[in-house]
């Protein structure tokens, strides 16, 4: 199967919004947290929202939440049993859910890779506006996104702001591993750290 090359969430948008912008962004997002919660689906908060709840720059556009594989099918009906409805879309990595004329996008397989559970493990909890829920580490969230740049999306002001704001969170030995293969990923860190944006320490906690 073919990766996913440019996850919802993170595309080319890096305009500040405002509270009447996202409050219902956020209620569908803690809607459907809320639910998987209950019915005991591990899952963690991803992209924009993930990237600002730690503190990183404000790019909320779009709300993902990650989940296994394997889970898909719970996550489903356990959504439905919210009288949300469920959306498949043309690509095989993920389904939507729609609530109150927003959605948000249930992830299984990203740019990096399927999510497995080391990576839910990796997540800390977090309260996103009032509800908590676990939130992708900053290190799985900047190599989702460096895994995700390619020929045809190679915009690196989202990565180099994520770098600056997130780095004291950020295992740039980790990142470095795990996308070592990808010449794009390389030239993002390269110049993240010609910038002076990484940290002079490597061995950094996520």
């Amino acid at each position: 199967m073919a990766a996913p090359v440019a996850p919802p969430g993170w595309g080319a948008h890096h305009e500040v919004m405002t509270t009447d912008d996202v409050q219902p962004i956020l209620d569908a997002l803690k809607t459907v947290a809320v639910a998987l919660k209950e019915e005991s689906v591990p899952f963690a908060l991803a992209g924009g929202y993930a990237v600002y709840a730690r503190g990183g720059a404000d790019s909320r556009h779009d709300a993902d939440v990650v989940i296994l594989e394997e889970d898909v099918h719970r996550a489903r009906t356990a959504l439905k049993g919210r009288e949300l409805e469920v959306v498949d879309p043309p690509e095989d990595w993920l389904f939507k859910v729609r609530h109150g004329g927003e959605q948000v996008d249930v992830i299984h397989r990203l740019a990096s890779g399927p999510v497995d559970r080391a990576l839910l493990g990796r997540a800390r909890e977090m309260s996103v506006d009032s509800v908590v829920m676990p939130v992708m580490s900053a290190t799985d969230l900047l190599v989702s996104k460096l895994a995700a740049m390619t020929e045809h999306y190679c915009d690196m002001s989202p990565v180099l702001s994520m770098v600056r704001s997130l780095r004291e969170q950020v295992d740039v030995g980790m990142v470095e591993r795990a996308t070592g293969d990808s010449p794009f990923a390389r030239a993002a860190l390269g110049l993240a750290r010609d910038l002076g944006l990484l940290p002079e320490d490597e061995e950094q906690s996520t």
